[in-house]
């Protein structure tokens, strides 16, 4: 079952927290914690049987857990009134993610039209495969709405990320999702494992940022998550990847201590960041993502993000039941408006 597989998973990432640093000063120091593992990608949705069958039958996704809640702690974690949701849980080799749908409240607002990926509402996460063409042609087969018009290679002028292939396109509620190939000597070596699955799990998710800088301040510097490299994309590439003319756009990615997925920066250079998180955004908003990390004690990983981030939940929650696979949750908001679902098993 999903919930005996999460708490093994959990075993491994509380072993490894205790032989990490952790670093808890008092205010007005730095105050750092750090991330054992990305969790979970998540955002909400709003049909959820069609979702689930988007990603089943398109992605071979396996749904591991359905449920649905309601309560008090519910309304304080997404710092709304009166929240009843369900939550699926699905699973691509050894990642996940979470699709939520509110019942109530009932009102959601659909993701702007037209959206780019310089806006800084834009969050992708990435699929690897492990055949392009056969991958391509399953999204044609769904008729999926496609961001590039074909998959894209990597020229050998940017060195780092030389030959790795991708194409970006939409689930049904117009999220952005990633289909990345990478040759030999590119990639995570977990990707280079033998096997007949055409799609293989998840290597990171990316959000747009204003500041590569100012972002580290906050994922690195205060979640301890790990520069593994960056790179910068210009060229025909690139633009067609992301259907935007003369894109230019650094890429940063970071690592937590277990993983994949990562999580990556995308600084636009050009075009210049596009426009920002509407002010009035919620959890029920179809532009809601969250990224869940895991960390030993979320309650004092909140203190130091706080001082630069929103809090979207009212407070740091304890959890009432397991049904969620994890005992305190807090969600924040990073410098440019992404939600971070920090998490204690």
């Amino acid at each position: 079952m999903w919930f005996r597989s999460w708490l093994i998973r959990t075993v491994l990432i509380l072993a490894v927290l205790t032989c990490l640093p952790m670093m808890q000063v008092l205010a007005g120091e730095s105050h750092s914690t750090s991330v054992a593992a990305v969790g979970s990608i998540g955002f909400t949705v709003s049909e959820m049987d069609r979702s689930v069958a988007f990603y089943s039958d398109v992605l071979t996704f396996k749904v591991i857990s359905d449920v649905e809640v309601d309560g008090p702690e519910y309304d304080q974690l997404y710092g709304l009134f009166g929240v009843r949701v369900r939550i699926v849980r699905m699973q691509l080799g050894e990642q996940q993610i979470e699709l939520t749908q509110f019942i109530s409240p009932p009102d959601l607002r659909p993701l702007p039209v037209p959206s780019y990926s310089n806006d800084l509402w834009f969050q992708h996460f990435a699929i690897v495969v492990r055949d392009m063409d056969a991958a391509w042609a399953q999204l044609r087969k769904h008729h999926v709405r496609q961001i590039s018009p074909r998959p894209q290679t990597i020229p050998l002028s940017n060195q780092a990320a030389a030959g790795i292939k991708a194409i970006k396109f939409r689930d049904p509620d117009g999220h952005n999702l990633e289909l990345l190939w990478f040759p030999e000597g590119k990639g995570n070596p977990v990707w280079k494992k033998p096997t007949t699955d055409l799609f293989l799990g998840i290597d990171h998710t990316a959000i747009t940022v204003r500041s590569t800088e100012n972002s580290l301040k906050f994922y690195r510097d205060l979640l301890s998550l790990t520069v593994a490299g960056d790179t910068l994309n210009i060229g025909t590439e690139q633009e067609h990847l992301d259907s935007l003319p003369g894109a230019r756009v650094l890429v940063t990615g970071l690592t937590a201590t277990m993983g994949p997925p990562g999580i990556e920066f995308l600084e636009y250079e050009r075009p210049n960041a596009g426009r920002p998180f509407p002010t009035d955004s919620h959890p029920t908003d179809l532009w809601h993502w969250q990224t869940t990390v895991v960390v030993s004690d979320a309650d004092a990983a909140a203190v130091g993000l706080r001082r630069v981030g929103q809090l979207v939940s009212s407070n740091v929650v304890t959890m009432p039941d397991g049904a969620l696979g994890y005992r305190v949750g807090v969600l924040i908001r990073d410098p440019d408006g992404h939600v971070i679902r920090l998490v204690s098993p």
